[in-house]
């Protein structure tokens, strides 16, 4: 499944809906969140449990601000609409796999 670029409403209806959610705060000026976008999407790709979505914290700084993210890129897992776990910067496709499987199991 592809990822998702959610604004405010569709994560609200998401999170409404009890889905898993991997969301990625990110910003189309940060180098990292760029670096670690093609891992992201890959893995998005073969998995079908959970939805991959991305908030770009210029267009939704509300969004970002209710998630307390300070640092991007920061990818927060949403479980029964709560968010249950956060990572910062993740170096690899490997360690985002590591948070997934730690916070979805």
């Amino acid at each position: 499944m592809a990822t998702v670029n959610l604004n405010n409403n569709q994560f609200q209806t998401l999170l409404a809906e009890g889905k898993t959610i991997l969301v990625d705060f990110w910003a189309p000026w940060c180098g990292y969140c760029r670096r670690i976008a093609p891992a992201y999407e890959k893995l998005a790709q073969e998995r079908d449990d959970i939805i991959f979505a991305k908030v770009n914290i210029d267009e939704e700084p509300l969004l970002a601000n209710d998630a307390n993210i300070e640092v991007i890129p920061t990818l927060v897992l949403y479980k029964e609409g709560k968010a249950v776990d956060f990572v910062i910067a993740p170096n690899s496709k490997l360690a985002i796999e590591k948070f997934i499987e730690q916070g979805v199991n």
